[in-house]
């Protein structure tokens, strides 16, 4: 019989502003444990909220081996921490930081009513075994979200926005700021040619379901029998990489203790489909390839999950990829989500006007459609070097306006 230990805390407090004054704060702990014995091709699990003795926990997974959750498969190995904390701020440290950054958003910005809540949230993971696997990872960022609603709008909110930080720099808030309000009552018309720029995450989900190892074995992936082939554009190339310094609060092993060559997969490469994904679990059943990563399940065995994907990244910045064009970013829209067919469309609320280096103004509504092989494939831009609007990973790809 074998023992191995799964481990997460977060610490996180919170301040909360609206109308420019600190209305809420709160502050919470958190501790999670899984402790899992190994015996005949099986696993007992004993899943905690709270600390637990070691005695107890793994006493309890024990006795749970007979609920029968086949795990016939031998344990990782290997030693490596990662801490990726910068500067961990007191709550009276982020408390002053954040009432600095809404004195100078309620003297800049009279005009808006705004609701913005900083986090600080301090993360630790770690998964042990004994058979000397011993993987542990911390990680401490701020998070700033926020709504806004100009006084003579007639709209809950207008739009909102979020970013994260690791070392806190108030100058990145007050530029974001800049961004969204500075030009906001200037009102512009829409260019010809419609090229949104976004922050790529909510974009990818269509990967995450279609490159599920059991979807294409079983063929109900769009991708299934297409592993090889060429289906996007030759700038685009995807990767499942936890060494991403814009991934937050990763460990850098998946659920079945496995560690990536690089803490990277490539999905995609130069818009040739490489490789679906599958833990385990879905390899052995499916007698495909075992690739990563499973998700961390604390409760019960892993399965195939936990993607945290990225787009290779261009050599040129934001503005030298849009080569003279415009581009659209929007601030509050609703997504339709891809269909099974991969179409998808989003109605725009609210979208401002951006040269690349600076905004021009607000747009009027409109609604846009496309697919996932377009926003990939002919109308794939790329993701600029640099980050000038968000604060994060820019992504540009044409789009249709209907």
């Amino acid at each position: 019989m074998h023992k191995a230990k799964d481990t997460w805390s977060q610490n996180k407090s919170t301040f909360v502003f609206e109308e420019g004054k600190l209305t809420s704060f709160s502050k919470e702990s958190n501790f999670e444990s899984s402790h899992k014995v190994y015996k005949d091709g099986k696993a007992g699990i004993h899943y905690h909220i709270g600390k637990v003795d070691d005695e107890e926990g793994y006493a309890k997974a024990e006795e749970n081996l007979v609920r029968e959750r086949p795990y016939p498969f031998e344990l990782e190995t290997g030693t490596r921490t990662r801490d990726k904390r910068e500067h961990v701020l007191t709550d009276k440290e982020l408390q002053a930081t954040a009432e600095s950054c809404m004195k100078y958003l309620n003297e800049t910005y009279p005009k808006f009513r705004c609701k913005v809540t900083f986090t600080g949230t301090e993360f630790e993971r770690r998964s042990v075994n004994d058979l000397g696997m011993d993987y542990g990872v911390q990680d401490y960022a701020v998070g700033v979200s926020g709504t806004f609603k100009h006084l003579d709008s007639k709209n809950i909110d207008d739009g909102y926005f979020g970013f994260n930080m690791r070392d806190f720099d108030e100058k990145v808030f007050r530029q974001v700021m800049d961004d969204y309000l500075g030009q906001y009552e200037n009102r512009v018309e829409l260019p010809e040619e419609i090229i949104l720029d976004v922050l790529y995450y909510g974009l990818l989900g269509f990967f995450t379901n279609h490159l599920n190892g059991e979807e294409l074995a079983r063929g109900t992936s769009l991708f299934t029998g297409k592993i090889g082939e060429k289906l996007f554009s030759e700038d685009f190339t995807l990767l499942h990489d936890v060494s991403d310094k814009e991934a937050w609060f990763n460990p850098f092993w998946d659920g079945d203790g496995c560690v990536l060559e690089n803490d990277q997969l490539t999905l995609v490469e130069n818009g040739v489909l490489k490789t679906g994904f599958a833990d385990k679990k879905t390899a052995k059943e499916y007698n495909i390839p075992h690739t990563g990563p499973a998700y961390h399940n604390f409760s019960d065995i892993p399965g195939a999950g936990g993607l945290s994907l990225k787009i290779k990244r261009s050599e040129k910045t934001v503005k030298e990829l849009l080569n003279g064009s415009l581009c659209v970013i929007p601030v509050d829209y609703t997504p339709s989500g891809y269909n099974e067919k991969g179409e998808y469309t989003m109605v725009i609320q609210n979208a401002l006007l951006f040269d690349g280096e600076k905004i021009l103004g607000r747009l009027p509504e409109f609604k846009i459609a496309t697919t996932a092989y377009d926003l990939f494939g002919k109308d794939f831009i790329g993701v600029g070097s640099d980050q000038p609007v968000y604060y994060d990973k820019q992504l540009l790809v044409r789009v249709n306006r209907v």
